[in-house]
């Protein structure tokens, strides 16, 4: 099924959200149907702080190595565009799509020595760029845009949401992520005003997943959780090793 299809199927689409070529491979055994990096545990596991720290093409790298040994459909997280001129976005995703990805997430906010929204406005005009670009290179990419109002607790969040919504749908996004949102009543909100698919991710008091289905939500990401949660459970198991000055520890799976 074509991923675009996955937006549009009976049941939300899970995305695993992968690093590396081991997580991709542990998604693609406990057969998800797709599969999203993220830019957070990819800059991470590199040493880098997220907020395209890291260069493209080291992101570029990884993003190969995971094709190369998976195949499950790969969307890639390309947070701002790791540029804010369209030109080298739309670039940047050409690039990407052949190498055969099938999706980008882009976020309408950057990092500096904090994260902050960019201008609604504009950032839609250089969506517009974008995709103007991919549309002349017949690029059949699908666009996931990324809006940080929740994220950033931005005021009135339910109205700048639906704001930068209606920017960015009119600009030709295939499809929404508001991460950071848990309450129903907000996420009913936010679905009913759009015909785009709506992702969420993964949060503490997140409703699960048959209420998000009757919810209308179209997509539900892992985001970094299970990356940190992966080196959480590291360290207490090499803290065992280091307490009982012993193996054993490590092969106590009952």
């Amino acid at each position: 099924m074509e991923f675009k299809n996955l937006h549009h199927q009976d049941t939300p689409l899970l995305i695993a959200n992968v690093w590396d070529v081991p997580s991709a491979k542990t998604a693609e055994k406990l057969n998800l149907q797709a599969i999203a990096t993220s830019s957070s545990a990819i800059a991470m596991s590199l040493g880098y702080n997220d907020g395209e720290d890291m260069k493209f093409s080291e992101l570029e790298y990884v993003v190969k190595q995971i094709l190369s040994n998976t195949n499950l459909p790969l969307s890639v997280d390309l947070e701002s565009g790791y540029s804010r001129y369209p030109i080298e976005i739309a670039n940047h995703i050409l690039r990407l799509e052949a190498l055969g990805v099938v999706g980008i997430n882009i976020e309408d906010s950057v990092v500096n020595e904090k994260r902050t929204l960019l201008n609604a406005n504009e950032f839609a005009e250089t969506l517009m760029g974008v995709n103007a670009i991919l549309k002349k290179e017949n690029s059949a990419i699908f666009i996931n845009v990324r809006i940080d109002t929740f994220i950033l607790l931005q005021e009135n969040v339910i109205e700048a949401t639906k704001k930068r919504i209606e920017l960015y749908q009119n600009v030709g996004a295939n499809g929404i992520f508001i991460p950071c949102i848990e309450k129903e009543k907000d996420i009913k909100n936010i679905v009913n005003c759009t015909h785009l698919p709506i992702n969420v991710m993964c949060m503490p008091n997140l409703p699960d997943f048959d209420t998000l289905d009757k919810l209308g939500v179209k997509r539900i990401s892992m985001g970094d959780f299970l990356f940190k949660k992966m080196y959480h459970e590291f360290e207490e198991s090499t803290k065992a090793i280091l307490d009982q000055k012993s193996f054993k520890s490590i092969f106590d799976f009952a």
